[in-house]
């Protein structure tokens, strides 16, 4: 594998982890806190009332905490707003998130959007890889296994083969009918959005 190889696999696999994190987005009943000091409040109860653990997980000194939740400092530097927004965004609403992943893996399902380079087939055949704009609906047997390996904290390649199966599955070999030991191959992804 070169180097453009391993650098295009990581983007395809970052693209799916910010394809969770928008559809879970999307499932909030309630929007997050936006301001820093709402933020840091809301944080600060998720760590039991410690400025110290909060500082140590937001990457900041504990005066940096204790200035925010007083109000004395309103206008956090890119870093620190950008680890604001994803610390809240990943506590908010825990039952909704959950909710909806119980959802996903015993009835609902997931539905997988994307735009990639899929290939199964020989070169100059209809088969040929080439890149695809595809809308699947993934079974409920791979959203839980993709819902498992991302809570687990699989690697990004375990998760980046779960999509790929899921999406082979349910598209290029239709539940196993007719094309059942069809290798797809899943790379070059310029954009995915997952949907519970």
């Amino acid at each position: 594998m070169t180097a453009d190889d391993v650098t295009r696999a990581a983007k395809t696999r970052a693209k799916i982890l910010d394809g969770f994190a928008r559809a879970e987005r999307a499932l909030f009943t309630r929007p997050a806190p936006k301001s820093a000091r709402a933020q840091m409040k809301f944080l600060r109860t998720r760590e039991k009332g410690s400025t110290k653990s909060l500082a140590e997980r937001l990457g900041v000194s504990r005066k940096t905490v204790q200035r925010y939740l007083s109000g004395a400092s309103t206008k956090p530097n890119k870093r620190l707003q950008e680890a604001l927004v994803q610390e809240t965004e990943s506590e908010w609403q825990p039952q909704v998130r959950a909710q909806a992943r119980q959802r996903a893996a015993s009835s609902g399902g997931l539905v997988i959007s994307c735009r990639a380079y899929f290939g199964f087939g020989p070169e100059g055949t209809s088969d040929a890889g080439r890149v695809r704009d595809i809308s699947v609906a993934v079974s409920p047997s791979h959203a839980a296994a993709i819902i498992a390996a991302q809570e687990e904290g699989a690697t990004e390649s375990d998760l980046h083969d779960a999509v790929a199966e899921a999406i082979a599955d349910a598209y290029f070999r239709q539940g196993g009918g007719g094309r059942a030991g069809l290798e797809v191959k899943f790379a070059d992804v310029e954009w995915l959005n997952i949907a519970f």
